[in-house]
């Protein structure tokens, strides 16, 4: 009897689960995967398709997502058999899923030392040439392939791209056919995107253009962008200023024998090491790969480094899978003396994949950190998170035992350096013009920042007045001045500017200068009223308020996210 009733229980569950299938419907029961195989890569990680396909749905590609590495080898695509026999694809290729599942190996082509190039080779062929390769100190090159340029989103085949590997360092070169990108540049016309894609996660990945290319992309407002696999580099090509560059080099250099290089380095074992000792002094925690951004051009032996520009530059660094992007607090630059600083940091998510968006006006070395701030006394303060957020990003600071005191009053030197802090600006950059501002002063070199930027002008007799309070109406103006720096712009209709200030019952207070930057502010929502109806422009401004200020100013011209990622 026992045994009947166990039959009947197996035949009711396998019943069941019949009838389950023909209500889910056949699709699910014969649903397909893609699989990523590395076939003998060395490094980096394969990657992953978590879609289920059904026959006859299109399936794309993935490219080098994982930043797969093999040594001795350049990545060369995918095929569906390890050998390379099969059917061969490249990151965006589609085809039609059938009834089975699918697995795409990667192909490698092998680096011939004597420079030639190799073919798809499988892992069985791979040890010994691998070993090989990575064991030689030599140069190899490999053979020049067309690299993959995207003019406006569309794939042009106008430049070639070659890896050579130098000991343990690997470089990967693309340059340009001249006359290919010009008639393509022709083409399109004004506020072209020229991206270069590196599909491999080379040590070096360089750039190099003709000064005559650049003065192309520059009268037509272009960007030029370098990605790799878990890196990008935006530039704007007028950044490069390629009239100043000429000039440098004299009136009978042309264009065209100027080479330029846009190159995005990784930080060597060693150089990494130097940095996380600056980090454990420091007592902040290096998250991502560091990287190194540089532009220079050249002309026969003579090297110009062009490391500064006029607005905000744009690069994006991948974060580890196993890291949660909440731990993020800013990214920073770190100098080769050991000093480091802010730099306008938010997190954003590109296919799927976190990455810590760093603007910077100038070219260095550059990581993610994890350095968490709280103050011991803003407990039940109204701007505690803002206060954290900004001591979190080394914009502020406390007045020593973990506590802020958030109602004090600050100074006019205090607010300058904050604000050059906030910018991501380098101490020390131009002259000290102000008779009461001594050169051994701790805020002299942010004085000499803030007014090369034209951050703040004095009183206007030789005075800068470094120790006294900062009133409101004098914080906003320099707000305003910084947003012409951040790209925060405020336009008005007729009549809007006095209607936003006599919404104040104490807005006519305010000094003549400060009324437009008073109107400014408010609108864009940088600064807020006191109880509602007060702008109090006399009024000295107090640590929360600045810190508030501040925030919202870097998160309103984009430059921070608003908040952090749980």
């Amino acid at each position: 009897m026992a045994i009947q009733q166990a039959l009947s229980s197996k035949v009711f569950i396998i019943s069941v689960v019949v009838l389950v299938m023909i209500l889910l419907g056949s699709s699910a029961a014969f649903a397909s995967t893609v699989m990523y195989n590395g076939n003998t890569n060395t490094g980096g990680s394969v990657p992953t398709d978590g879609t289920s396909y059904t026959n006859g749905d299109t399936v794309t590609v993935l490219g080098n997502t994982g930043a797969l590495v093999k040594t001795g080898y350049t990545f060369a695509g995918w095929n569906t058999s390890a050998d390379g026999s099969g059917t061969g694809y490249t990151g965006g290729d589609t085809f039609a899923m059938g009834s089975s599942n699918v697995t795409l190996y990667a192909q490698w082509t092998a680096i011939s030392s004597e420079g030639g190039g190799g073919g798809s080779s499988s892992s069985s062929s791979s040890s010994s040439s691998s070993s090989s390769s990575s064991s030689s100190s030599s140069s190899s090159t490999t053979d020049e392939i067309d690299a993959e340029i995207l003019v406006n989103s569309v794939p042009e085949t106008v430049g070639t791209i070659n890896t050579t590997i130098e000991g343990n360092t690997s470089k990967t070169t693309i340059t340009f056919n001249e006359e290919k990108i010009e008639q393509k540049l022709e083409t399109e016309g004004n506020n072209t995107v020229v991206s270069i894609l590196v599909d491999t996660d080379s040590d070096i990945v360089v750039a190099e253009l003709s000064g005559q290319i650049v003065k192309s992309m520059d009268v037509l407002q272009a960007v030029v962008e370098v990605k790799t696999p878990n890196v990008t580099y935006i530039l704007p090509t007028q950044q490069i200023n390629i009239d100043n560059v000429l000039e440098s080099y004299g009136s009978n250099v042309k264009l065209k024998d100027i080479k330029l290089s846009i190159e995005i380095t990784k930080a060597s074992e060693q150089d990494t090491q130097f940095m996380k000792d600056i980090a454990n002094k420091g007592n902040f925690t290096i998250i991502v790969q560091p990287y190194s951004f540089s532009v220079k051009a050249t002309y026969r032996e003579d090297t110009v480094d062009i490391s500064r520009f006029n607005s905000y530059v744009e690069r994006t660094i991948a974060l580890p899978e196993d890291v949660n992007p909440s731990k993020i607090t800013t990214g920073i630059v770190i100098e080769p003396d050991g000093t480091f600083r802010h730099m306008p940091t938010r997190i954003t998510v590109i296919g799927g994949k976190y990455y810590a968006k760093i603007n910077s006006l100038t070219n260095s070395n550059y990581t993610a950190i994890w350095n968490p701030k709280k103050f011991k006394d803003i407990e039940n303060h109204w701007a505690k998170k803002t206060i954290n957020d900004m001591g979190s990003r080394m914009i502020i600071s406390g007045v020593g035992d973990d506590m802020f005191e958030p109602k004090r009053e600050i100074t006019r030197a205090e607010f300058a350096a904050i604000l050059v802090r906030a910018l991501g600006l380098k101490p020390g950059i131009g002259n000290n013009s102000f008779s009461d501002v001594a050169g051994t002063d701790w805020y002299c070199d942010y004085v000499k920042t803030a007014t090369k930027y034209n951050l703040i002008t004095g009183y206007g007799n030789g005075k800068f007045g470094p120790m006294d309070n900062i009133t409101r109406e004098q914080a906003i103006v320099m707000i305003t001045r910084a947003m012409s720096m951040t790209g925060l712009k405020v336009e008005f209709t007729d009549g809007e500017k006095e209607n936003i200030l006599k919404a104040f019952k104490d807005a006519n207070e305010s000094a003549d200068y400060a009324k437009e930057s008073l109107a400014v502010c408010i609108k864009s929502g940088v600064v807020c009223s006191r109880d509602g109806e007060l702008v109090a422009p006399k009024d000295n401004i107090s640590r929360a308020e600045v810190a508030t200020i501040v925030q919202r100013l870097l998160q309103k011209s984009n430059l921070i996210h608003w908040c952090s990622i749980k």
